[in-house]
């Protein structure tokens, strides 16, 4: 077993170097703040209540809570937690990164080194007992960094609870049926988590693809809610020219929809939108694996939820057709609704349709047979556009339907 080079110091001289350490520390301490503060001149600093800068309370605890391990034959000093802690929630606070707190330490630990070579060859310790002493430093230092760290990550993700907090009580306002606070208000609190307010919005909604998702990281200044069942999101002038790009890389692997653009006061309307869309992808009528647009959804968003009404249309609108077998219904039906959607004869319709066009013929003849005049009102052909639309948007109007 190799033993300590320290170990064998005589008694003697580790009390005098721990001892000479100790009567210096506090000027020491001073010394080292001053090289810090023109190494670094704009670092502030912050004071406890006697006006006593709180890093040169730390670097004096530092070199005597080291000094105190190495004479009580610790070779891996105990670094004080709180106060370094302190220190990393102090860079989050002022908005910094923890590299320039780390240049500070390593600074002050060679500024602190320097003196205690000088006073381990002034009580004639061997160099290399002196060795360990800075090997002992250098893992204190890493000590003093890692306790640092440690309070860093607690105020960020305590910083970071706030804000998706306050995020998350943005978008209820946003997103209220009747908004009562005034602009001023909703600027203060969009404020305060540095969101900019836009002109326009648009809403989404998200389906999970499992419990534990990852939410998507979409581009700064979109809203996400994913504490929500369904995660809610606020995109701020959604127009913006390549923007839905970003949007649909950024949700790849999910299921959802985005409402329509529309004025920041008329968030709930694209909620409204975006929520009937995502009814639709549960119940399967619209394609899931893919966050929607509804602009671009538009028939069915128009017509598929409208069930109730467009089936009691039918029943007058499509009365002709009661009492024939379910072929021949759809068969007529399907060839009703591409002659209004050609505005053509027989050679559209059997093109539309993949039939022969004496079949198309046959056909249309029956079908005027049946309507009558009422084919020649324009209004009831709108109506039975959008009552044969829809039941092709449900999958009525296929071969092999029914």
């Amino acid at each position: 077993m190799i033993r300590s080079a320290w170990s064998e110091v005589p008694q003697s001289q580790a009390d005098r170097f721990s001892s000479r350490l100790l009567a210096e520390s506090g000027e020491l301490a001073d010394s080292i703040l001053a090289e810090i503060r023109r190494a670094f001149p704009h670092l502030r600093l912050v004071e406890d209540d006697s006006g006593t800068p709180l890093a040169l309370v730390g670097i004096r605890r530092a070199i005597e809570g080291f000094v105190h391990n190495l004479a009580a034959g610790a070779h891996h000093p105990r670094v004080p937690p709180v106060m370094f802690q302190e220190f990393g929630r102090g860079e989050v606070r002022v908005g910094r990164s923890l590299d320039s707190l780390q240049a500070v330490y390593r600074l002050g630990m060679r500024l602190a080194w320097r003196r205690f070579a000088e006073i381990g060859q002034q009580v004639d310790i061997a160099p290399a007992a002196m060795y360990e002493v800075a090997e002992s430093g250098f893992a204190y230092l890493d000590g003093l960094v890692e306790q640092s760290l440690r309070g860093y990550a607690e105020a960020e993700a305590r910083r970071a609870g706030e804000r998706l907090r306050l995020q998350r009580r943005l978008i209820d306002v946003l997103l209220a049926e009747h908004r009562g606070e005034p602009a001023d208000v909703l600027g203060e609190r969009a404020a305060r988590i540095g969101w900019e307010v836009p002109e326009t919005v648009a809403v989404g909604l998200l389906i999970r693809p499992a419990r534990e998702a990852v939410a998507p990281a979409f581009e700064q200044g979109v809203l996400l809610d994913m504490e929500s069942e369904r995660p809610r999101l606020v995109i701020p002038e959604p127009d913006t020219a390549g923007r839905a790009e970003l949007l649909s890389r950024a949700a790849a692997g999910w299921s959802g929809a985005i409402g329509p653009s529309v004025p920041l006061a008329s968030a709930a309307v694209s909620l409204r939108w975006a929520e009937t869309a995502v009814r639709l992808v549960e119940s399967g009528q619209l394609p899931p694996g893919e966050v929607l647009h509804c602009t671009e959804r538009t028939e069915e968003l128009v017509l598929l939820p409208s069930q109730e009404l467009i089936d009691a249309a039918a029943v007058r609108l499509l009365a002709p057709l009661e009492g024939m077998s379910p072929a021949q219904e759809r068969r007529l039906a399907m060839t009703l609704l591409a002659w209004i959607e050609t505005s053509g004869g027989a050679p559209e319709v059997a093109q539309r349709l993949g039939i022969h066009p004496q079949t198309a013929r046959s056909r249309l003849r029956q079908i005027r047979e049946l309507w009558g005049p009422a084919l020649d009102d324009a209004d009831r052909r709108f109506e039975m556009l959008l009552v044969l639309r829809a039941r092709r948007l449900r999958g009525d109007l296929t071969e092999g339907a029914g």
